[in-house]
């Protein structure tokens, strides 16, 4: 499973705090294509965020990821979502997430594993996402592994 991959990954390169339930959505914008499986972990890391970043995109790649087609199907995609409350901006880098707070997809697996997040202004995450609708989000496993099984 890829997710579990990505989870490996990233406990190669930091020290893994937590990992959220497994959530599908459907796709946003793109081509045609089938559900999407999310999740987030939370992490810390002695990296800076370009280090970071470099490091996620290894772990897509290792997992046959293909850049061809903006929003297009993917094996992986590896996105840094927050860094504490630090904005940055980077050539190929913009954290905070620039669509984080339209994304219920992103929103509730963070609030999961890290329900006091704030953004850089220290406005509240949990208080934006109830703006968000539902956007056909469903808890589908508690966990990795039952995520692999099909069971939540």
């Amino acid at each position: 499973m890829h997710l579990r991959a990505a989870v490996y990954g990233l406990s190669a390169v930091s020290r893994v705090a937590a990992v959220s339930s497994v959530y599908e959505t459907a796709p946003i914008g793109g081509p045609e294509q089938g559900p999407f499986l999310n999740a987030v972990v939370l992490i810390n890391t002695a990296r800076t965020p370009g280090g970071l970043l470099r490091e996620l995109l290894v772990i897509e790649r290792s997992r046959g990821r293909v850049r061809d087609t903006q929003w297009g199907p993917r094996t992986l995609d590896l996105d840094l979502i927050l860094w504490d409350r630090q904005m940055i901006t980077e050539p190929g880098l913009a954290v905070p997430h620039p669509r984080m707070l339209d994304r219920r997809f992103v929103l509730e697996p963070l609030l999961e594993v890290w329900p006091d997040a704030r953004m850089p202004d220290g406005s509240s995450i949990a208080a934006s996402s109830s703006a968000v609708g539902l956007q056909g989000l469903e808890r589908v496993a508690a966990t990795l592994d039952s995520a692999e099984h099909g069971g939540t």
